[in-house]
């Protein structure tokens, strides 16, 4: 182990000794890497509360006693996480999107991303609600609680506090998924740094700092959702 570290280490230090005299190249262009970074925020934190929302009410259709719509949930649901992103993302834009004349590629690409993670929310959500023991369902009946008043008050509270860690890992995913927008045209991290590297010739320069960007996007999202678990634990 301590010989592949320093083969590592070692191969680390030339590869920045060969770009050294284009890491201040790379600076110049600094402005298009903030802007990237801007709109990468954006579309994630859009594409997370969308994609939220979708979840919960795939989550709740999967669930319908409505056959048609428990039905239409899960193939959504199946075919979508059967799906690359990156199938979804061309076939949507250029399909889809193209087809209806939707020709904003930021909302467009928004759009696409939450239904793609919104899938696997749903998932998330409907585990989370089936490990709720069919007793605390018969005692919110027996005390006169509606459906909304069981879900609002017994249901959903455990369904958060167990469902926390693979929902962070699918805000994280966001984040990171969002790096697929670019091939549409989008002008976020991956786009921007993509663009640099052209025009520089600066690869190793260039793609540090964008995942450098993309952990100091992704790291508090892990330690907010570690933050929000200690919040709701509880006994059981």
């Amino acid at each position: 182990m301590a010989g592949l570290f320093i083969l590592y280490s070692l191969a680390c230090w030339f590869a920045f000794s060969q770009t050294a005299g284009n890491w201040g190249l790379v600076w110049s262009y600094r402005l298009t890497f903030l802007n990237g970074w801007a709109l990468t925020i954006g579309v994630s934190a859009a594409a997370l509360v969308l994609s939220t929302v979708i979840g919960v009410i795939a989550a709740l259709a999967r669930r319908s006693a409505f056959l048609p719509l428990r039905y239409s949930a899960a193939f959504y649901i199946e075919t979508v996480r059967g799906l690359p992103l990156i199938v979804l993302v061309l076939a949507g834009f250029y399909g889809v999107a193209s087809a209806v004349q939707w020709d904003d590629r930021i909302t467009a690409g928004i759009f696409i991303l939450s239904i793609f993670s919104g899938a696997y929310i749903a998932e998330i959500i409907r585990a989370g609600i089936e490990g709720i023991a069919r007793s605390q369902w018969d005692s919110a009946r027996a005390i006169g609680l509606t459906s909304l008043q069981t879900y609002r008050f017994v249901v959903f509270p455990q369904v958060l506090r167990q469902s926390l860690p693979p929902l962070a890992g699918q805000f994280s995913s966001i984040i990171k998924d969002s790096s697929l927008l670019s091939i549409i045209g989008i002008t976020e991290l991956t786009f921007s740094a993509q663009q640099v590297a052209s025009a520089t010739y600066s690869t190793l320069a260039c793609y540090l700092p964008l995942g450098i960007c993309y952990l100091l996007l992704t790291l508090p999202v892990s330690l907010w959702t570690k933050w929000l678990e200690k919040r709701v634990r509880y006994e059981t």
